[in-house]
């Protein structure tokens, strides 16, 4: 299952390269949440290091344990290394496509060894919060080929299926980019401008890393929604406060004892360090790969407590 386009779809190439993913989240920094961060990041070897430090860890998934279907080397010595040492660990992902049944068997098939407990998604956080935002709302669902909804007790329509769902449904919710495209985006722009409604974004990310490059996420459109329409939006993952409520639940540390590692800044360091957890940058995987990250760092002033170049 694939929950993502190419980098090429949608806008027409605008985010090519990190340089343009970095520029597109600074456009929105004042979007996201706000923090204090350390003045200069300690570069240590590896989290062996970052775990004298603190009692666990908040992972991102892509970028730290995997990049797209496949595990990064190391990843899994690593983490059994860690659960040796008594270390907490719980995975915090914005891969809103699967279910945690779901993303479990993929962990699982990668050979990571956590538990149901120690998955955290942002689409279970956002599913959550649904009948919050608008009680028995129907929902008009962007998501990918395949994906089941046994998990999400609403009144659901598939929006690319059927693209009149966008202006008949209470609200909209994006799980998923597989299937969208310019076309679809422009239709939903014209139906919020005309007809006003919530718009759920459960995954948050402008890009991610995969085998073949970044690909686009949901967070890049519903910037573009913001952009356009002003529309009403709702982020449910990282960089924003309720999954790290969640994740940090999980695992029944406060948040100063825990560290979220990452391979973005806007996503995992900003939102890791707005919670109250310290903050790993991995700078050999994901976003970042074959670059310097010191440049990034300076002109964002996302500052990680860690930066190491690899879990």
């Amino acid at each position: 299952m694939s929950d993502t386009v190419s980098m090429t779809a949608g806008t027409g190439g605008m985010l090519s390269d990190a340089e343009a993913a970095f520029a597109r989240y600074e456009a929105v920094r004042s979007r996201l949440p706000a923090a204090r961060f350390p003045r200069r990041s300690r570069l240590l070897p590896s989290l062996e290091e970052v775990a004298d430090q603190v009692d666990g860890f908040l992972l991102d998934a892509f970028g730290v344990l995997n990049v797209g279907e496949t595990a990064i080397p190391g990843a899994v010595a690593r983490l059994a290394s860690l659960r040796a040492r008594g270390k907490r660990l719980v995975v915090l992902t914005n891969a809103a496509s699967y279910t945690r049944p779901q993303l479990l068997a993929k962990y699982h098939r990668l050979g990571f060894d956590f538990t149901a407990d120690e998955v955290v998604a942002s689409r279970d956080v956002a599913v959550a919060r649904l009948d919050g935002i608008a009680p028995g709302a129907s929902w008009a669902v962007i998501a990918a080929a395949g994906d089941g909804f046994t998990d999400i007790p609403a009144d659901l329509r598939d929006a690319v299926a059927d693209p009149d769902a966008m202006d008949q449904a209470d609200g909209i919710l994006f799980l998923s980019t597989a299937r969208w495209s310019a076309r679809l985006q422009d239709r939903l722009i014209g139906s919020l401008a005309r007809n006003p409604r919530p718009l759920v974004i459960a995954n948050p990310d402008i890009v991610a890393p995969r085998e073949d490059g970044l690909t686009l996420e949901p967070g890049l459109f519903g910037h573009d929604l913001l952009d356009a329409v002003g529309a009403t939006v709702h982020w449910f993952g990282k960089p924003f406060p309720d999954a790290f409520t969640e994740g940090i639940a999980r695992t029944g540390l406060a948040p100063g004892r825990l560290a979220m590692v990452g391979d973005t800044l806007h996503t995992d360091v900003l939102g890791g360090t707005a919670a109250g957890c310290r903050s790993v940058l991995v700078t050999d995987h994901g976003l970042f790969a074959g670059r310097d990250t010191g440049p990034f760092i300076d002109a964002s002033g996302i500052v990680p407590d860690y930066r190491v170049p690899g879990i």
